[in-house]
């Protein structure tokens, strides 16, 4: 079982600075188990302990509208740096950096790093504590290391889910990256970003392994998704109504331009966009979506309907080319 620093010292005393009275807890779906351990060590500060059962995506997806219906004037959020600039509710921020050794699945990436010699180094918060150790296993082994400065995001080599502007800041610099965390959804958004070889270590499953070849086989899925949404012309453009997905000015950009091109175009304000909810429109063709760019990423198939990023829809528009779209990334703001 993996452990991770929970920062419990620090909760506390920030509960005391707040003179917290009522406070919810957020943890993402891999930290749930612990969500009753924390209730714990809430109450025993004098605060009411709340915990949000609800699915949580990433700092973007801050519990605030819950917050402020349970009159919470605190929320600890697990698992994320900070994301959203302005907050209504004070926010605890819990990175949940993993106690975790990465030197046997480091070994392994080695062999995979044959024939690369400058290496982009990324991680997630989870593992920003193992980028010194990593770069200096890297170099040892004759490989030139380059880490991304800060960007949008709170440090230095760190990606989430809908920013890489880490990446690509070094990407004229760099052979291949390599990824440090778990699964595959950080490091897939890497690949689909660069067009470059991304390798990833995974000290949860102790392995290393290459996405190249997944990467392609989702952007021949992503065309067919553009192809088929040129035909569209009832389109549904998707709000989102999370506090760090609302882009109400771009949507209304993208309704101006679908317009343009003669088709009807119609607002969607949505909280979860699943496959299901889509269902409910039936002769609504072809979706884009301005919440999170990463919704239908990993498997575009499981919506019946196209559902195209923002920077996708230009190229189903003609307004850009597949290659520029891919210069700039899929789901790049």
């Amino acid at each position: 079982m993996i452990d991770f620093d929970f920062e419990e010292e620090r909760i506390r005393q920030e509960l005391q600075r707040l003179a917290a009275k009522r406070v919810l807890i957020q943890l993402p779906q891999g930290l749930k188990p612990e969500a009753t351990r924390v209730a714990k060590m809430v109450e025993e500060t004098g605060a009411l302990a709340m915990i949000s059962a609800d699915p949580c995506y990433g700092a973007c997806d801050i519990a605030t509208n819950e917050a402020e219906s349970l009159e919470a004037d605190v929320i600890i959020h697990f698992g994320h740096s900070k994301f959203v600039k302005h907050e209504t509710v004070s926010t605890i921020y819990v990175e949940a950096r993993a106690l975790v050794n990465i030197n046997e699945p480091l070994e392994k990436a080695l062999q995979l790093l044959k024939g690369y010699s400058k290496i982009g180094l990324v991680t997630s918060v989870q593992h920003l504590q193992t980028l010194s150790e990593t770069r200096e296993f890297l170099v040892r082994s004759g490989k030139t290391v380059i880490i991304g400065a800060a960007g949008h995001v709170g440090y230095a080599g760190q990606v989430i889910g809908c920013d890489y502007s880490n990446v690509k800041s070094i990407d004229d610099e760099v052979d291949a990256y390599l990824f440090v965390g778990g699964g595959i959804f950080h490091a897939l958004g890497i690949a689909l970003n660069t067009s470059k070889p991304t390798f990833v270590v995974d000290p949860y499953d102790n392995r290393a392994f290459s996405l190249s070849e997944f990467a392609q086989k989702l952007l021949k899925q992503h065309w067919a998704c553009i192809e088929q949404a040129k035909n569209a012309q009832n389109i549904g453009i998707l709000i989102g109504l999370k506090p760090g997905q609302k882009r109400l000015e771009d949507a209304l950009k993208v309704k101006e331009l679908i317009e343009k091109h003669d088709k009807t175009a119609y607002l969607i304000a949505i909280r979860e966009v699943t496959p299901e909810a889509l269902l409910d429109f039936p002769t609504i063709d072809a979706y884009v979506n301005t919440a999170c760019p990463r919704i239908s990423l990993d498997a575009p198939e499981k919506f019946v309907k196209p559902l195209l990023t923002i920077n996708e829809f230009m190229v189903a528009s003609g307004e850009a080319s597949w290659e520029s779209m891919l210069k700039k990334g899929l789901f790049e703001k």
